[in-house]
């Protein structure tokens, strides 16, 4: 009888990745950032442990929206007050806050409980082409979809 490999916290290796967001399409680039968060490119994969890699993604305020969405799609936020639902388009949040677009958008591909709040702590997004990683040495991805 054979048994099932199940991978040791400690044989874990994480690497850190680089991705340029100029020109990707939102909903394809975050898919593919939340599969490497997760792991799924790997293949000790393992569902309920973290076996995924670092991903910073720089120039997040050039990331592609396509169709209708830069007027349509809203992100609500309450402010706990009677009355306090406040609805941001994408257009604004696109020059306010870049950054939040992308981690919002991998949030959700997440899971819902600790791990995924864990993966997500594994995310650096900016807004320009500097960030503050170079010290790990990060290797650049190249996005195919």
């Amino acid at each position: 009888m054979r048994t099932t490999y199940t991978v040791k916290s400690s044989e874990i290796q994480r690497k850190w990745y680089v991705i340029d967001a100029t020109g990707h399409t939102l909903g394809r680039l975050t898919s593919e950032i939340a599969k490497i968060l997760m792991g799924k490119h790997k293949p000790i994969y393992t569902p309920h442990l973290d076996t995924g890699d670092y991903v910073i993604v720089i120039n997040a305020d050039k990331v592609k929206i396509t169709g209708k969405k830069l007027d349509q799609k809203l992100y609500r936020r309450h402010t706990l007050h009677p009355g306090g639902l406040k609805e941001t388009t994408l257009n604004d949040m696109l020059q306010k806050k870049p950054e939040y677009v992308i981690t919002h958008a991998v949030k959700g591909m997440l899971p819902k409980k600790a791990l995924g709040r864990e993966m997500l702590k594994k995310l650096r997004v900016y807004n320009g082409s500097e960030h503050d990683h170079e010290a790990q040495k990060p290797e650049v991805l190249e996005i195919k979809y």
